[in-house]
């Protein structure tokens, strides 16, 4: 039987020593060691080369997609899983570019938990399930197949009416304004809005404007 060997890096200890303990009841899974705050991370895997890094996201001292990055740049072979709440499609996004392979919602019962860990280790990437069969994930495919982001921004198609229209919220327009500017009437550009929020998955017009500002910074 292969043991599925883990490195845990979670800042908070209660949390920390739970997940530990719970892994180690595992007969394929063994803790090589864990991580809290300050510890050196790349001398922690040096010692005994983990096969998957479960990394909390919302680590309070530290930042984690830097700690993915420098992994990945030192040990590209291991697997990184990260744990959160209920990552943003944005981290979600950010984080798949940076190498991690899974995701595992904190609330996630044992058996999803397990089954994550499980499925990585075969090769498989495991995006977080309130993502799963969204447009969201068809453009995390592309990035998870080595294509650039602004080839997987290009697969999101926008109607010229929309590009206008997102434009106009990047520089910060409401809707009234985004109605007078391009001569329609307020709930067409809510429809507008609702249409551009559902293509891109994003919640928020803040997001929207966040999506402009990435897009014309690459």
């Amino acid at each position: 039987m292969e043991i599925i060997k883990i490195l845990l890096i979670e800042d908070n200890r209660l949390l920390r020593e739970g997940i530990a303990s719970m892994l180690k009841k595992e007969a394929d899974m063994q803790v090589i060691s864990t991580v809290g705050n300050g510890e050196n991370i790349l001398q922690k895997i040096g010692k005994k080369i983990p096969d998957i890094v479960l990394l909390d996201l919302g680590l309070r001292n530290q930042n984690s997609i830097d700690i993915v990055r420098t992994i990945k740049s030192n040990y590209p072979k291991v697997k990184i899983i990260v744990m959160d709440l209920i990552p943003l499609e944005a981290d979600v996004f950010e984080f798949v570019e940076a190498g991690v392979s899974g995701f595992i919602l904190k609330d996630a019962n044992i058996n999803e938990f397990f089954k994550t860990i499980r499925s990585v280790q075969e090769g498989k990437k495991v995006l977080p399930p309130h993502l799963t069969f969204s447009l969201f994930s068809q453009i995390v495919e592309h990035a998870l197949n080595g294509k650039k982001q602004t080839t997987i921004k290009e697969s999101v198609r926008m109607t010229k009416r929309e590009k206008q229209v997102i434009d106009l919220i990047a520089d910060g327009s409401t809707n009234k304004e985004i109605a007078q500017t391009l001569h329609l009437s307020p709930y067409t550009v809510k429809s507008h809005v609702h249409n551009i929020l559902e293509k891109l998955t994003l919640n928020t017009r803040v997001q929207i404007a966040k999506h402009a500002y990435q897009a014309e910074s690459n």
